[in-house]
């Protein structure tokens, strides 16, 4: 079409329903964006929240590639408003990509914009650096390396294995670098704990707690790596369990504990539960069955597509279907050379898994893909899927939500646009805004 201000504004004329902040948000996760010098953080000394990589780089290049970049992190997080669209608030995950039509700068005045296509289309905000992360644990690893907050502070992601079990080319899901992020940075020299202690994780929280007078973090993540064997002596339930077991016994109450791990046997689930996790994400990646057994390899051998899903419905049975929130990556649908080749048989296919899971009360999220370069898809789809899929996929979503009676999922902060925090997709950025806040 000439541009990809062309393609944007095409789309959203085409699909007026689909909220304009959310045709920007999609292509920027999809595609990343480029930061000139101007707007880099200072990393930890600085007064802008810089970039954690909570647990996979979700960046179109190596460290080595991103250039100051790599040495200047980008921010967590940007919020867009105002331009030319008159977009509302719009929290974006940041996905660097030097080679991006998208630019983040200062112009004369030192006010940061979002560039396309060399015209500036948004106003920029920049998360300011929490008190919190100005403080250390007492072995002086930072608050940001054992629990970085995300969504603009409402989350506190602990990735407390930042490996993962399923390894290799025959194992590894083919569109997931958490393995090389943790090689990446350890190759770097920056910090970057495999397995974080449980007392380390506690004391990173009570700062959080003490200096988080806003009461802005409301939920906890617990997630890592998959564990086919075990970790510290524990099985997968019990290792993710025992933390959330702590946490909640020294702060009760205080956030919605969450835990993203493998689709796990009933009894296990109960484990979850009875140690105080509130929400469960056993995440089904992708919904076709070829696609899974070739896309996670090591999921098909280890449990199996079905035996998958069975687990997640049977897990609604513990924790309640609407605690229960699998997530996919939109867009490996579409991903060369195996994927669906028109975004008519990507959604149709995604559309019968939402079916599927909403049909039961379940309602699944979704994590915009970011074809990472060390992946095999990454590598093979440096484009990632067509932005006219992520559009589509948000109204086939919604209409899905409906259809079913469904809401917001609980644990995402509020939704509809211009108050969605939820900064990986759009789904939150998309549902009407009518609803009450959720906590």
């Amino acid at each position: 079409m000439g541009s990809r201000t062309a393609l944007v504004e095409d789309l959203m004329e085409r699909f007026p329903h689909v909220p304009r902040e959310a045709v920007f948000k999609e292509d920027l996760l999809r595609g990343g964006v480029a930061f000139d010098r101007s707007a880099l953080s200072d990393n930890e000394g600085g007064d802008v929240k810089p970039k954690s990589y909570f647990i996979f780089s979700f960046d179109h290049g190596t460290l080595p590639e991103l250039g100051e970049a790599a040495l200047r992190r980008p921010p967590e997080e940007i919020i867009l408003t105002g331009g030319p669209y008159d977009l509302r608030r719009t929290v974006v995950s940041v996905r660097v990509n030097p080679a991006s039509p998208y630019r983040v700068a200062a112009d004369d005045a030192g006010q940061l914009g979002l560039y396309l296509d060399g015209k500036r289309i948004a106003d920029v905000g920049v998360p300011p650096m929490p008190e919190y992360y100005r403080h250390t644990l007492s072995n002086g690893k930072s608050v940001m390396e054992v629990a970085p907050t995300i969504q603009w502070g409402y989350l506190i992601y602990l990735t407390v294995f930042r490996v993962c079990q399923y390894f290799g080319a025959k194992e590894e899901c083919q569109y997931c670098d958490i393995n090389h992020n943790w090689r990446q940075h350890k190759a770097a020299g920056r910090p970057y704990t495999g397995v974080k202690d449980v007392d380390e994780v506690l004391e990173a929280l009570e700062i959080i707690d003490r200096y988080d007078t806003q009461k802005a973090s409301t939920a906890y993540t617990l997630t890592g790596g998959a564990i086919t064997s075990k970790v510290a002596g524990r099985d997968e339930a019990d290792f993710y369990g025992h933390y959330a077991k702590a946490i909640e016994e020294r702060f009760p109450g205080r956030w919605i504990g969450k835990v993203v791990a493998q689709a796990l046997p009933k009894a296990d689930v109960q484990r979850f539960k009875d140690y105080g996790v509130q929400i469960y994400h056993p995440n089904f990646e992708v919904w076709d069955r070829r696609l899974f057994e070739l896309y996670c390899p090591g999921k098909e051998r280890y449990v199996g597509r079905d035996e998958w899903h069975r687990r997640i419905l049977d897990s609604a049975e513990v924790f309640g279907a609407r605690n229960v929130i699998p997530n996919f990556v939109a867009g490996v649908e579409m991903a060369e050379p195996s994927g669906f080749t028109t975004v008519d048989e990507a959604i149709a296919s995604t559309t019968e898994g939402l079916r599927f899971f909403m049909s039961h009360g379940i309602t699944p999220r979704f994590t915009t893909w970011c074809p990472e370069p060390t992946t095999p898809l990454g590598k093979a789809n440096p484009q990632g899927a067509p932005l006219e899929y992520h559009i589509r996929l948000l109204e086939a979503y919604r209409a899905t939500m409906d259809e079913f009676g469904l809401s917001s999922p609980p644990g995402y902060g509020p939704p509809g646009p211009g108050r969605a925090v939820f900064s990986v997709s759009s789904f939150m950025d998309s549902l009407p805004a009518q609803e009450p806040a959720q906590v």
